[in-house]
């Protein structure tokens, strides 16, 4: 079992997979700050000096001995308070959305580097058949007239 780990471990494909996941978790760091740091503030001041990741909902009574703002999110979130931050959501959902379009840049940025196409889907067997009766019809090789 031990062999089979050391040959299952040595293939090309798990050390690029490792590879890739360093690099991911750190470009998913440059993208946090992007959004966090970038993106976000403008968006907010865009649309009147808002900030999303302070939007959200008490679900719930603050604890009596919670002497901070209740409108602080973070510090509402510290004491335990059950919060709906849907400005939270709302802003890992824009860091997806950024993630994957840059994800998808990068691949088709490679691919056009190294020459590949998108792979076309093969068509299903029945088709495939259908296009050579229909062929052979053509040529005239079908089954005599009577």
């Amino acid at each position: 079992m031990l062999k089979e780990f050391r040959t299952f471990v040595a293939r090309g494909n798990v050390i690029d997979l490792a590879v890739a996941v360093i690099i991911g978790a750190a470009f998913g760091a440059i993208v946090s700050s992007l959004t966090d740091d970038m993106i976000m503030p403008v968006l907010g001041q865009v649309l009147g000096g808002l900030d999303f990741s302070s939007y959200f909902v008490r679900l719930g009574e603050v604890p009596a001995g919670y002497t901070g703002s209740l409108t602080d999110y973070a510090a509402l979130k510290k004491a335990g308070v059950p919060i709906l931050g849907y400005g939270a959501f709302l802003t890992a959902v824009i860091k997806f959305l950024i993630l994957a379009f840059v994800i998808f840049l990068l691949v088709k940025a490679a691919n056009r580097a190294m020459g590949r196409r998108p792979a076309e889907e093969a068509p299903p067997e029945d088709i495939l058949l259908l296009r050579e009766i229909r062929d052979e019809l053509r040529e005239g090789r079908g089954a005599p007239r009577a």
